[in-house]
């Protein structure tokens, strides 16, 4: 791989939309960028798991494209009697689907490019940056961001499996975590591990609930990045403002739930230096739960991505095409020159 055209990832989650993830990917493959370390939450992680496992554009539209978004909506026996099964069944399971054909897809997916566990995604010599190399636990090319509601904190898995869940990473299965990094709270059953710090269960669901966007996984502040992590957002502008309308107790809900969710990214995502990395994809208002998504619509999304991709490659009349020694001169001036 050359330098000049690698990029570490950072996926937001969206549900659904995750389709646009992979169109900006495409993109960003096809003018030479190769990916040494990806990172996502939800969809994100989704995505972020096959683009980890290899799975080139063409080959990662097929699978976006094809699948059946209805087939993850597996709830359980009870969960299908009605609105009250679905209520009871969150009130028994603590969500109301199962979670297990999203996670069944996954393992699909990943045994075709023969990844099953973190070891299949290690990273060799020349992908992992000198201050990984006696971190044997963060040494794999693909994270998921999960929110752990034990401790109310997030975590990265693999990078945390060993000294909270007493599991080897690298036996550890990738499909389980993204399993949890797509738990949608109420909508999806958490997923549960046996805790090493508490002697009980951690009880862990989607990423987003913590952040959704959680752009500065990979940074560094001591040292010149070796190349770019771009961020990939679904959710909006990060430079633009959210305004909730409120004009019930629903909407009221509605509005805390985000702010509550959310905060955390804004602080983040307001910032200079995250918007010039950002790609920002136009989802057209499309639910993040809409399992019921069209081939049309799919195809939508995916082509936004991809446009988005490109308008961030080669700018428009409002921001200058992407020139990492500019970034870096603009926002890493301090790190210049001390390399990993």
């Amino acid at each position: 791989m050359t330098n000049e055209l690698n990029a570490d990832l950072v996926l937001e989650g969206g549900g659904v939309k995750g389709v646009a993830l992979a169109g900006a990917v495409s993109m960003l493959e096809e003018r030479g960028y190769r990916f040494p370390r990806v990172a996502g939450t939800s969809a994100g992680a989704l995505v972020g798991c096959l683009v980890a496992a290899g799975i080139r554009g063409k080959r990662l539209r097929d699978m976006m494209q094809s699948v059946e978004y209805r087939r993850f909506r597996d709830p359980s026996l009870l969960g299908r009697l009605g609105h009250p099964g679905a209520f009871a069944a969150v009130l028994a399971y603590k969500g109301w689907c199962k979670g297990d054909a999203l996670r069944s897809w996954v393992a699909e997916c990943l045994q075709e490019a023969d990844v099953r566990t973190f070891a299949d995604l290690d990273l060799d010599d020349d992908g992992a940056a000198p201050e990984l190399r006696d971190d044997r636990d963060r040494r794999y090319r693909f994270v998921a961001m999960v929110s752990d509601l034990s401790q109310g904190r997030l975590v990265g898995l693999p990078w945390e499996y060993r000294e909270r869940f007493g599991v080897d990473p690298g036996e550890a299965s990738v499909a389980d975590a993204v399993r949890a990094s797509t738990a949608i709270p109420y909508y999806f059953q958490p997923a549960r591990c046996p805790d090493r710090i508490s002697g009980g269960q951690a009880w862990l669901v989607d990423g987003g609930l913590l952040s959704n966007f959680p752009i500065g996984v990979f940074d560094r502040d001591d040292v010149e990045p070796r190349w770019p992590t771009f961020g990939i957002k679904l959710s909006g502008d990060p430079a633009a403002s959210t305004v909730h309308r409120i004009d019930g107790v629903v909407s009221l809900s509605r509005a805390l739930l985000s702010t509550l969710t959310g905060f955390h990214d804004r602080l983040q995502t307001v910032r200079p230096e995250v918007i010039a990395r950002t790609i920002v994809v136009d989802t057209e208002g499309v639910s993040a739960t809409d399992f019921d998504l069209s081939p049309a619509t799919a195809e939508r999304l995916f082509e936004s991505g991809r446009q988005a991709a490109a308008l961030f490659l080669d700018g428009d009349g409002r921001r200058a095409a992407w020139n990492f020694d500019d970034y870096k001169r603009r926002f890493r001036p301090a790190a210049m020159g001390a390399s990993v």
